[in-house]
């Protein structure tokens, strides 16, 4: 049975998404395969890409145990089982539906096709509407406060699946036109999974364009991603005092990770501008001092007791895991916060409904002292592999937890 967090999505958010065979990431999904048997089509299979010139992955929709809204996991011991491509005459969402022109009946064009609904029913992934509504494009390269604005100024551009046309037998030579009851020629120019890769592709003045029109949050969270080169192209050509905003709202060891790669006037400018105790957190991280790990801990992470029924944790996950930022584990504490083990969500998944948390959980806990620094952390996370590392004291109370993704990046001092 599969775990899914949103009952309702688009393709464009679900692109790019990690996947895991049970713990083993292989590589990013690229694309859906659907079946036209019904009147919505059904999602039959995932098209994953590996890097490293490792071939696609094509994994049944039967394997899937868990889509999150950061990596979908599959069900599979060996990837090389799996290792083939969409057979000849599937129907793949991304390559054949997304980006195309929307005929009408008389072949006169009507829109573009932005995005496509998917919708998951009675243990099944359907392929609902088609958009092609301006605040799709928009969200898909993250300029979300002008898509609001849109959405909120215009009437829904979409079209049920059920006025779409049957697709052609022999789709993959496809390349003529198929009718709103939808496509044409392939659109190229809007086709990056994530909005870094847009701006990566774009010309230094389009970059900046689009880039400054982005809201703070979702600019400082772009610029995390992208690579160093564009990273420092963009904060040298954006006002000062913006990009002292933008690295302000990202953890220290982030911001450090941005400051440690310019050049040293400019970042000592940029720390002059933030706050001053967080700009003395992220000297200390560039400086690589070594930092109580304390400073780093997160407490918006899932913490449950042991007599916890795994059918009530799965039952209730999308809501229990809302707002938090550690989601891929469950920590089981007694009535004073002793943490006496974790249940990782995949083991969660693989577990009878009616155990308890306590009867699955791992009680050999790897975690870091209250007394560690950022040093010991970086160098735990490489060693064990984990995306979270819990943090105790000397009674082994849960004081929070460390997220891999907030210190990535940072290298141990040498001595």
């Amino acid at each position: 049975m599969v775990a899914i967090l949103e009952r309702e999505f688009f393709l464009s958010e679900i692109l790019g998404r990690r996947v895991y065979l049970k713990s083993e990431k292989v590589g990013r999904l690229d694309d859906l395969v659907i079946l036209e048997t019904g009147k919505l089509p059904e999602v039959s299979h995932l098209v994953v890409r590996r890097p490293y010139g490792y071939p696609s992955l094509l994994l049944p929709w039967d394997k899937i145990t868990l889509i999150s809204n950061t990596e979908i996991v599959g069900d599979v011991a060996r990837a090389s089982d799996y290792e083939q491509a969409p057979a000849e005459g599937s129907v793949l969402l991304k390559d054949h539906i997304l980006d195309k022109k929307i005929l009408d009946m008389d072949d006169h064009e009507v829109e573009v096709v932005y995005d496509v609904k998917l919708v998951f029913r009675n243990g099944k992934l359907y392929a609902s509407e088609v958009d092609f509504s301006r605040h799709r494009l928009l969200r898909r390269m993250g300029l979300t406060k002008l898509a609001n604005f849109m959405a909120e100024n215009n009437k829904d551009s979409t079209v049920s699946w059920m006025y779409v046309q049957p697709l052609p037998e022999h789709i993959g030579s496809f390349t003529g036109n198929v009718k709103l009851k939808v496509l044409k020629d392939n659109i190229d120019d809007i086709h990056p999974i994530d909005l870094a890769d847009i701006l990566e592709e774009l010309d230094s003045n389009q970059r900046l364009a689009i880039f400054n029109e982005l809201e703070p949050e979702r600019a400082s969270d772009t610029l995390e991603e992208i690579e160093p080169r564009v990273q420092r192209e963009l904060i040298s050509a954006m006002k000062k005092e913006r990009a002292a905003q933008l690295i302000n709202e990202m953890s220290p060891t982030q911001a450090a990770d941005i400051l440690a790669i310019l050049p040293t006037s400019e970042a000592e400018e940029l720390l002059k501008l933030m706050d001053k105790d967080n700009a003395s957190r992220i000297q200390n991280i560039i400086d690589r001092h070594d930092e109580n790990i304390l400073l780093f801990v997160s407490q918006q992470f899932i913490k449950m007791s042991p007599s916890t029924l795994v059918k009530d944790v799965m039952t209730n996950f999308r809501e229990i895991a809302r707002n938090m930022e550690v989601i891929m584990y469950v920590y089981v504490t007694d009535e004073r916060a002793k943490l006496l083990g974790v249940v990782d969500l995949r083991e969660l998944i693989a577990a009878e409904p009616d155990q308890t948390l306590g009867a699955v959980m791992t009680e050999n806990v790897i975690t870091l002292e209250a007394t560690d620094t950022l040093r010991d952390a970086v160098e735990m996370f490489p060693r064990y592999g984990f995306s979270a590392i819990p943090v105790t004291d000397d009674e082994d109370r849960l004081l929070g937890v460390v997220s891999f993704r907030d210190i990535r990046g940072i290298k141990p001092r040498l001595e």
